[in-house]
Parts: C-alpha cells; sequence; structure tokens
C-alpha cells in the first residue's frame, strides 16, 4: 500500500512541486492550504507522514502541530523559511521530527521522508528497562520518568535517549549516533543532533548532565556512581 503524506503550505505551487516528486516516489498525496484544514484532515483520516509550513493563515504550523500531538504521533517534517536555532529548537519541542528550510531540494526532501519513515517503523521491542535514582527509560512501553514524574519527549528525543543509555559509558561519535538513530541514508546537518541533545538535557532536569560533550567527538551517557 503507498504511504499517505500529507503536504500542508498555503503556497500552491510548494504543494504543486512537492505532489509531483512525492508521487514520482509512490506516495498517496492529500493537500492542505492551512493549519486548521490539515487538523481537520488528520481528525478524519489517518497519514503516515505529513510535511507542513509554519507560516500559514487560519492556524500555523505550530498550532496545527499542537492539535495533531493531542491524537496521533504521526511523523511531522517542518517546511519552512524559518532558519533561526530558535525556530528549530521550538519545532522540535513540540515534537517535530525533521525541520527542512526554504528554499529546498525535492528529491533531497522526499529521501528525508523514505528515511524518517524507515526510522519510526515499528520493531519488536527490546524488554529493557533502565532505572538510575529517579531516572527510569522503558524501552518497551516507550516511557520516561524523571523523580516520578512523566516526561513529554517527542519520538526522535526517545530513540536518542535510548541509543545514548543503552551504551552509556562509551564515547560515541557525532556520526555514529545520527547514523544509528537518524539512519544510515540520512539527509540532515549535525545541527539537528546538537537541538535534540539541548532538548533532551532539559527534559531529563537534574539528569539531564548525565548527557557529556565529548568535544571534537560527540557524546557520552555517563554511567551511574
Amino acid at each position: 500500500m503507498p504511504k499517505k503524506l500529507l503536504i500542508v503550505d498555503d503556497e500552491a505551487s510548494i504543494r504543486e512541486i512537492v505532489t509531483k516528486y512525492a508521487g514520482f516516489y509512490g506516495y498517496d498525496v492529500t493537500e492542505a492550504s492551512n493549519g486548521a484544514d490539515a487538523v481537520k484532515l488528520c481528525s478524519e483520516k489517518e497519514f503516515d507522514l505529513i510535511i507542513m509550513d509554519i507560516m500559514m493563515p487560519f492556524l500555523d504550523g505550530y498550532s496545527a502541530m499542537r492539535e495533531i500531538r493531542k491524537k496521533s504521533d504521526v511523523p511531522i517534517i517542518f517546511l519552512s523559511a524559518r532558519s533561526e536555532e530558535y525556530d528549530k529548537i521550538s519545532g522540535f519541542e513540540l515534537g517535530a521530527d525533521d525541520y527542512v528550510t526554504k528554499p529546498f531540494s525535492p528529491k533531497e526532501l522526499m529521501l528525508r521522508c523514505n528515511a524518517l519513515l524507515k526510522r519510526t517503523a515499528p520493531d519488536s521491542g527490546s524488554g529493557k528497562v533502565y532505572k538510575t535514582e529517579g531516572l527510569c527509560v522503558d524501552a518497551d512501553a516507550r516511557t520516561v520518568t524523571v523523580d516520578g514524574v512523566r516526561a513529554n519527549l517527542s519520538p526522535k528525543e526517545y530513540d536518542l535517549l535510548f541509543y545514548l543509555v543503552e551504551n552509556r559509558g562509551l564515547a560515541l561519535s557525532r556520526d555514529k549516533i545520527i547514523t544509528s538513530v537518524w539512519g544510515y541514508d540520512y539527509y540532515g546537518d549535525e545541527r539537528t543532533l546538537d537541538t535534540h541533545i539541548k532538548l533532551l538535557r532539559k527534559s531529563l532536569g537534574r539528569y539531564g548532565d548525565r548527557i557529556t560533550t565529548l568535544r571534537g567527538v560527540g557524546y557520552r551517557f555517563e554511567k551511574e556512581g
């Protein structure tokens, strides 16, 4: 079955080019010109992936993301002319899985879509639970609790955290982390990893400093004790 893609952008030319290339890659595409229509469509049918602009009439991308995330964990890629780090962090904090800035390469966008769908495909689970002091990471339940309070992590933050925890005590290069968490065919840049690390440290509260930056190398999740 073809994957169902929702493209949300108030520029008809953007929707047209994405729809054209998505068709080449076998996607079943639905279009929306604003965030309000996107939320309505998501309440009526299920999508495998959403590509969404930020600045739109009626309801902007951030607000639409909040509404969609109340009911669905569908992978979402923000497609926006806003390229400041603040904008990207805001998108990732809301639960976006990727962020592409305009102007963009349609082919690269489709490759990112393919890679994202591979990364978010269901797996059989690992059966592993990690606990230390007040931090608990449950892989199968996909839950993280910090001092008894459930942390609100995005799907990619969770994937990143579990990978770091699973390899705790080891020095992990940036390339290795990106390949293992985002996939070998990831087409983004390393700043995406840095942004997710920043968000993850914030989500972990007093345990955020367990993630150590190794200058010139990458990151390490420190062992307890």
